[in-house]
This record gives C-alpha cells, structure tokens and sequence, in this order.
C-alpha cells in the first residue's frame, strides 16, 4: 500500500477531527493486514504532516503520541524520523520534538528481531546526532542574540536548557550508553560526525557566560567520550597494601628462571596487575620488596649471585618494558619514584638486605633506574639522601670480618660490560692467540668470577651466545695437527676450561642454554653431543649400554694402554673428544680387570691420577658413565664403581699438573657432586667431594624422609597461607612435589585444600597463594583444572556442596585466572622452567573433546541426563545461532590446541547449566565464575576467553539478575563481529 494514502488517511482525520484513539481504529480499518506500520514509515509520515507549519499541529502529534504509547510504531522508527528534522529556527516545533523524545528516551526497549535491534542502535545514534546539532543550533542562536545586544536573552537559554536537559537524559541511562557502545562499531563514520559535532558546540559554548550551562554541555559531552570506553573503567584496590601474586611471580622467576626472556615475565606480571586491578606505585613496589626479600633469603653462592643479578640487571629492564604497557612515561616514572617513597618506609627489610649485601643496596638499584631512565635526577637525589639518613640509625653494618669482602651489587654491576668485553674477545681467530685467550679464561676462573659473569650474562640474555662461543672454543681445540708441546698443553687447557665451563652453565641454568637451534644437515658440536645423550641430569636417566658409550674398540685399547702404562697423559695431537667418548668403555674395562684381580689397587689409582691429572673433563666423563653404571647394578656389585667415583672426585696433588688446576678441580668437583647426587642418595652412599666452604646444592632433597607427598603437599601448603607468602624453599618443595605426583595429583589436592577453607580473607589468599603456586606450569595446570577438576566438580551433584561461597567464589575467581594468563600466553613459547618438566599424557583430548560437532563428546554425555537437552547439545541444526556456535568459530581458532578444546567445552557446560531447569551451587558457580571474567576482562579484547562462550548463553546469562546489566553484555560478546553485534543488542535492548 503507497504512502500516498497513508497521508490521505491522516489528512481526512485531521479534517474529520478523529480522537487519537478513534485514529487508531480507523488506521486498522483502513490497512487491515500484511505490511507493519514501520515499514509503511507511519512515524515519519505523521511527523511530516504535523510540522508543515511554523507551529506543529497538536491533533497529528497527539495520533503520533498514541502510536508510540500503544507500540503501533517502534521507538527506533520515531528516532530515525525525529532526527530527519533539520529546520531548527522553528523553536516550536523543535520543543514538540523535544517532548516527543522525552516520553521514552530514557526506557528504550525492543523485543524483536536481532536486527530490529541493531536497528535502534543505529536510531539512538542518528537521534543522539540530531541532538547535539539542534543542541548547538540554539546556542549559536543565543550567542549572536547576545552580540547583536538582545534585551532578553532568558527565552534563548531556555531554549538551550531544554536541549541539553534531554542530551543529559539519553545520555545518562547506562542502556542507552552500551547500544549507541554498539551502533558506533555498526557505524564509524557517524560516530566521527557526533565528534565533529561535540567540537563545534564546544567552541560555542565556550563564548556564553553561562556557567550553568556550559558544564552541564561538558557533564554531556563526557558521557558521550566515555561511550568508546565505558567497558576499561575498572577501580583499583586501594584497600590493600601487600599482593602475594606479585611477590610469588617475581620470587618464582628469580629462583627458577634467570635465564628466561622479559618479555613473558612483563606480560605475565601485567596480567597479575590488570586481574587484581592492582595500582601501578603499589605494583612496582611489590616487585622490589620480593626482590629484596629474595637477596635475604637466597642461599650463600651461586643462588645469592644469581639473585644479584636479577635484581639489580634484569629487574630494572623487565620495568623498561613494563613502562610501555602502563601509561605515559611522565606518570610512570612518577609512580616508580613512589614505588621507592613506599620502600624507604620499610627500613628493616633494606637494613637486612644492606647487611646481607654489605653495601647500601637501595643506591644501587637507584644508579640503575636512572640509567634506565625510570627516574628523574632529582628523585634519585631526594631518594638517597632519605636513604642515606635512614642508613645511619641502622645496626651497625661493618664488622671486622667482613670489611673487606666485596659487595655482589658492585660486582655484578661491574661484570656485566666486561660479559660484552668477553664475548668480543672470543669472537676473534682462536688459532692466532691461544695464550692470550687462556690468559682471559683464566682469570674468568678464579674465585667467584666465572659465577658473577655467568650471572650477569644470565640476567641480560646474553648466557646463550655466551654457551655458543666456549661451543665453537671447544669444537676448535678437539683437532692438534703437527704441534709442539707448549701449543697442545694450551690446547689442552682451552679444551677443558671450556668443556668444564659448559658442563657448570648446564647444570646451573639448564641444559637448553647450551642447545643450538637445530638446522638440519649442519654437524652437531662434540659438547652437544656429549651433554644430550652422556650427561646426567636431574630426571633424565642414561642408559650405560648406550652406543653413545661405545666407540672404535680400536681407539678404546690404545686408550686403555696409555693410561695404565704411561706415567701421565700425552698431551701432543691428543684428539680430546674422542678422549672423552672412548673413556666409558676404557673405564669398564679397568672396572673388570679389578673385578677379577688383573689390576691391583695401587694400579687403580694409577689409573684416575692418570685421567684427572691434565683435563679434569676425562674424570667429567669417565665419573658420568659410572653414575650411569650404577644405576643398573645389585647392592653388592656397587663397591668398586663407587670407590672409583671415590678416586676420581679427589683433586691430584702433584707438582707436574697443568696451569689453572687448583681453580678447575673446583669446577669439576662441583660438577660431580650435581651428577652423583641421586645415585648417592638411592645407594645410601657418602663421597667427600673437596669443600669450597658453600653449599653447591642448596635446593636439592628438600622433602623430608619417610613421609608421604600428599601430607608434605597440604603440610607445605597450610604454612605458607599461614605465612601468607611463598618463599623460594616453598617454591622448590612444590615444584619437586609437582613432579613427583604429575599435574593432576598435584592440582586436585591443592583445590581440595582451597575448597576446605571457610574464611573469606582465608580463601582470597589462598587464591592468590595457588595462582602463584600454579605458575610452576600454568599451562598443565589449567588444562586439567578446567578441563578435568572443574567439570567434574560441575556435574556431580554429591559435590555441589562444596562450591557454597566462599570457597565457591574463590575457586571461580582461581579458574578464570588460570584460564586466562594460560590462554594469553600459549601462543608464546613455553619457558624454559616449564620445557624441563617431564610431560605426561592427562588424557588425549581429542577423544575427551571430539572434533566432530554432530558427535556427543564425552563431557556432554555426562551432562546430559535427560534426552531432551542432549539433543540440543549435540545436534545443532541451526548453524546460524546453534547451541554451540561461539565467537572463536567465526574467529577460526584452531580447535586442535587442548586449551581451546578445554575452554570451548567448559563454556558448553556454563550454558547446560544455565539453561537447566535445576538450580544450585554449581549455577551460583557459573555466575561468579562469569563475573570474575567480566571483572579481568579489558576493553576490546578479541580473542579473550569469553570468545568461546555459545552466543545463545548471553540470553540465560541476563536472566540472572546479578548479571543483568547492559556493560556486563557488552564485556561478554565479541563485538567485533557483527553476530557479537547483533547477540549484544538483543540482550540490551531487552532489559
């Protein structure tokens, strides 16, 4: 039917008079069925005819009226005809429009299609455009009626005020906010014209001297700035002063992980921020009180050096990064100079880290942050002068003793160019100047150097290409062609300095530090070879029977001879790595000799003075293969292996050794003493190795004998939420656990253990606690708390119990943590703490999550009780908005990742239960579980968790009430997609 008629049948009411609502029946008459009065754009019609004079007609706006208030015409078709208008010197008609806005802007509503929905987004945004310009339309008006001197300007603000009263109105109703939130995305370019428009009625405003006027323009003119980013406004705590997350992040880094990139710690601890909405000065400041209290507490060695180095070089770099991610420079050095007003407050804990240190270490870390340009010169000064004053009411820091020891900080401040100077200087032609190197080597060697330069590498990333060139020193020395003497034995001693070198790198800082990238057809390193499938390490268990072991007989015999006939080791053309290869074999055979009583005891010894005598790396090897040896024989076959071991590990004291011996026996027996270390303690066996006065060791065999895991597990655990922080010891007790009871033991029984708790502030530390706990191995953790645990907890009723609130609440909030620092970062790398680990198998996840949507999955069997909600699960007929369907499908994530998998089925079963008909526990779970989601969440995080929650969820989520607000739809749906568009406006436009 034509539009033509349509304003027929308006105009013959107008003549004829009819009552609104006597209107409204002939209207039904006259178009009976079919077309929608929308479509016939009824709304816009009856505006046309009611504004053609300068006054509009009241009887027409009195049908439009009746319309709007008995739903013949949908709010959207009157905003989009309203904003049509663009005569604004017709203050009458303007006012009618105004009054016909004021009758449901601020209860905007829509029950209809999605699209319908869209829609009155793009109609709220069309009218909030009208607004602004018919806003700025009066007061440009006003103000050239002030110019020209107008007498009384009253009835021009008036005027004003009544279009600024409705902006404030549409404006302030948070429902209004989110849809136009959605039609800005729907439509950039008209949000670009609101912009333009909110500009140009500031620039007017700014001349009228009314001040009530012009703030009540500003009040909406910054609701209308904050639409883009009404879902990043997040308060932050201020009620708390300690966050053990951050301390038990920092600490875990520190203890276990030196060698690791910044990067994923700053992202790591930029999560932690964001989740605890922790503010920026009390962040840092959490960062330097760990880092202090792991000065104090680090065991004495190579534990206290690496700690060093940590703090004073990789701290202060890991916050560079961290500058980029927290706003403008200018506050973030202001925050920091906080951080440090905040630390000076704690005067024991900086006296107690000075005395450990024996230097004013708070001055130290200054230097370097103003380095690093997190601090302003002036601060630094104010700073150190507070320090300095604190410092001389502190007990009294130098004693006697240890006046002359030299402090770490200094230390490894000082060894971190000279780690560059190193490397430049083995860049250069090995062959040219083999003295001048071993003269630099040397002294890399003696005392505490070689720790302090390894540390520092370690903190600024330079340890793997610092492994890379004693690699390349090492492959240069295995070949001597046609040397005299004094060249082999300086061959000689670069083959085992840096031999020895790597072997200590591995072993203190893991062995993937040594491992090149593998290229293909390019020859393996002699060392890699050795280190991959020879040398022990902690998990890794060697087979003696392995071919690596056993090389040319040939080589072997004529090995055999020169150790038990010669005096000592020849040094000329000796090839040293196949030396270190053939010495297995060599070994076994003078074992059996002994064994059968061809060799006698003096012979023996002859023998390990003989191997340790030149290269301490002959011994390295020889005492790795027995360890392997071992292993496999009877308690009563040990003896002679052990008492070789025994000959081996003891320095030679004779007058015809090689140069630097004393400092690499010292190496060498702290390499031992790592390699024998398990088989010592499975055969009951003691070994002196030679003291160096600290414990190499520190953190191995922490578990106390004879008591099973599962009580040192809660025993650990209660102790430290007693304490309310982890200490490094804690940290290696859990991690030696975790890999004694694999991923599922040990998580299963620490949420058990969170789950028994009653106390509210119990359970938010002890959230905290094991998030930080968790980061062991996040990855393996989440996977089987939210893809085993959780589900299992979810759909057993005889367990619902258990998530009452507050252990309920608190399990949530562990969960989406969990969930969501594991799915920020697995598609980074795995670190390297994380690589060591061991993996086994928690169950395939295929099977558990089948790809195929047509095929129930295991999890869903378990949900579905009753046939009716199985088929919905399982069959989606509908792919345009089934059950299932989510963002991460329209996002193509790849469903093969376990994680996504796992993520993808905890959202199904989240909806199952919402869409139950049995309420309990587990719903009240699913809703907190929910609101911790939208609490982490920042703005426009595609690709956040949430973007494998079914579409059709965001339905049953409003219908809690707790979750029923218009910014929590926004922050669950995906709106960069257009679905996500469309499900949010539903949602909204239906509260």
């Amino acid at each position: 039917m034509k539009v033509v008629n349509l304003k027929q049948a308006i105009l013959q009411a107008w003549k004829e008079r009819w009552s609104d609502y006597q209107w409204a029946i002939n209207m039904k008459k006259f178009f009976p069925k079919g077309a929608t009065w929308d479509i016939l754009n009824l709304a816009e019609a009856l505006l046309e005819q009611a504004m053609i004079g300068p006054s509009p007609n009241p009887l027409i706006l009195s049908y439009l009226k009746y319309a709007i208030s008995s739903q013949m015409v949908s709010y959207s078709s009157v905003l989009t005809a309203i904003s049509k208008f663009d005569d604004f010197s017709r203050d009458l008609c303007v006012q009618a429009l105004l009054d016909i806005m004021d009758m449901f802007c601020d209860r905007l509503s829509c029950h209809g299609k999605a699209e319908e929905c869209i829609g009155l987004c793009r109609a709220l945004l069309s009218a909030l455009h009208w607004l602004l310009r018919c806003t700025a339309a009066s007061a440009e008006r006003l103000r050239e009626g002030l110019d020209a001197g107008a007498p009384a300007p009253a009835a021009g603000e008036k005027q004003l005020a009544m279009c600024l009263l409705r902006l404030e109105k549409t404006l302030s109703s948070t429902k209004n906010r989110a849809l136009l939130h959605i039609a800005k995305l729907e439509e950039a370019s008209s949000w670009t014209a609101i912009e333009h428009s909110l500009l140009k009625l500031g620039e007017i405003l700014a001349s009228l001297s009314n001040p009530q006027l012009r703030s009540q323009a500003e009040q909406c003119g910054t609701l209308i700035r904050s639409i883009p980013t009404m879902l990043a406004v997040h308060s932050e705590q201020l009620h708390k002063t300690g966050y053990p997350t951050v301390h038990a992040v920092v600490l875990l880094e520190g203890t276990m992980n030196l060698t690791g990139e910044t990067q994923p710690l700053v992202e790591q601890l930029m999560m932690v921020k964001r989740m605890q909405h922790i503010p920026t000065p009390l962040f840092v400041l959490e960062i330097w009180k760990a880092c202090f209290v792991g000065l104090i507490e680090s065991p004495e060695g190579t534990e206290e050096l690496k700690w060093t180095a940590f703090t004073f070089l990789k701290i202060p770099q890991v916050l560079v990064k961290l500058k980029k991610y927290c706003h403008g420079d200018k506050d973030f050095t202001e925050d920091v100079s906080c951080a440090f007003e905040f630390l000076l407050k704690l005067t024991p804990l900086l006296d107690k880290a000075d005395q450990r240190c024996n230097c004013d270490c708070t001055k130290f870390l200054l230097q370097e942050c103003s380095k690093q340009g997190l601090l302003s010169e002036a601060s630094v000064t104010n700073l150190m002068a507070k320090r300095a004053a604190d410092r001389e009411h502190a007990p009294q820091l130098k004693s006697g003793e240890n006046a002359n020891i030299q402090p770490n900080p200094g230390l490894i401040l000082r060894a971190e160019p000279t780690v560059t100077n190193i490397l430049k200087t083995m860049d250069a032609d090995h062959s040219k100047s083999p003295e001048g190197l071993l003269g630099v080597l040397g002294h890399m060697l003696s005392g505490k150097s070689l720790d302090l330069l390894l540390a520092a590498a370690a903190a600024t990333g330079k340890l793997k290409s610092f492994a890379r060139k004693f690699i390349n020193l090492n492959e240069f020395t295995t070949h001597g062609n046609e040397e005299l003497a004094k060249a082999a034995s300086v061959r000689a001693l670069l083959f085992d300095i840096s031999f020895l070198m790597l072997c200590h790198v591995a072993q203190t800082y893991g062995s993937e530090v040594i491992l090149s990238e593998s290229s293909t057809g390019a020859q393996v390193p002699f060392f890699e070879t050795w280190m991959q499938t020879c040398m022990p390490e902690e998990g890794k268990i060697l087979n003696p029977d392995h071919p690596c072991f056993w090389p040319d007989s040939t080589k072997v015999e004529s090995l055999v001879a020169l150790l038990n006939n010669s005096s000592e080791m020849k040094l000329v053309q000796m090839k040293w790595h196949e030396a270190c290869l053939s010495i297995s074999a060599a070994i076994l055979e003078i074992l059996n000799a002994w064994e059968n009583g061809v060799l006698a005891f003096e012979s023996i010894q002859k023998i390990t003075d003989n191997i340790k005598g030149k290269v301490c790396s002959l011994a390295v090897c020889a005492v790795a293969w027995l360890v392997a040896h071992v292993r496999m024989l009877g308690l009563d076959e040990r003896e002679k292996s052990l008492q070789m071991i025994r000959q081996l590990a003891g320095p030679l004291y004779s007058e015809n050794t090689l140069q630097f011996y004393n400092e690499r026996v010292v190496i060498m027996s702290s390499i031992l003493e790592h390699m024998c270390a398990d088989v010592l303690q499975q055969t009951a066996t003691q070994i002196k190795f030679p003291s160096t006065g600290v414990d190499t060791m520190p953190y191995w065999n922490l578990l106390p004998p004879k008591r099973p895991i599962k009580e040192v597990l809660t025993d650990i655990f209660a102790k430290v939420l007693e304490k309310g922080w982890v200490d490094s010891r804690s940290i290696h007790i859990f991690d030696t656990l975790l890999h004694m009871g694999g991923v599922y033991w040990f998580c299963n029984n620490l949420i058990k253990e969170l789950l028994k708790e009653t106390r509210k502030e119990h359970t938010l530390r002890a959230v905290e606690l094991l998030y930080s706990v968790f980061c062991l191995d996040m990855q393996q953790v989440t996977l089987v708390l939210l893809g085993h645990i959780l589900p299992g907890l979810l759909t057993d009723s005889s367990k619902w119990h258990s998530l009452m609130d507050p252990p309920g609440t608190a399990l949530a909030k562990l969960a989406v943590w969990c969930a969501l620092s594991s799915y920020s970062s697995h598609k980074g790398q795995a670190s390297s703490r994380q690589k060591k680990r061991h993996r086994e198998d928690i169950e395939d996840y295929i099977s558990l999550f089948p790809l195929d949507d047509m095929q129930p999955s295991k999890l869903m069997r378990l949900l579905s009780s009753n046939e009716e909600d199985a088929n919905i699960l399982s069959s989606p007929t509908d792919r345009s908005m089934s059950s299932s369907l989510s963002a991460s499908q329209l996002h193509t994530v790849n469903m093969r990742d376990p994680l996504n998998r796992v993520l993808a089925n905890l959202f199904l079963l989240i909806s199952s239960i919402l869409g139950s008909r049995t309420a309990g526990p587990h719903t009240q779970f699913v809703q907190w579980f929910m609101e911790e989601c939208v609490d982490c969440l920042e703005q426009g995080s595609r690709g956040s968790i949430l973007q494998f929650m079914p579409f059709t969820t965001v339905s049953e989520l409003v219908k809690v009430s707790a979750m029923s607000s218009p910014k929590v739809v926004l922050a669950i749906t995906d709106l960069s997609l257009s679905l996500g568009r469309q499900v949010a406006a539903k949602a909204i436009a239906a509260l």
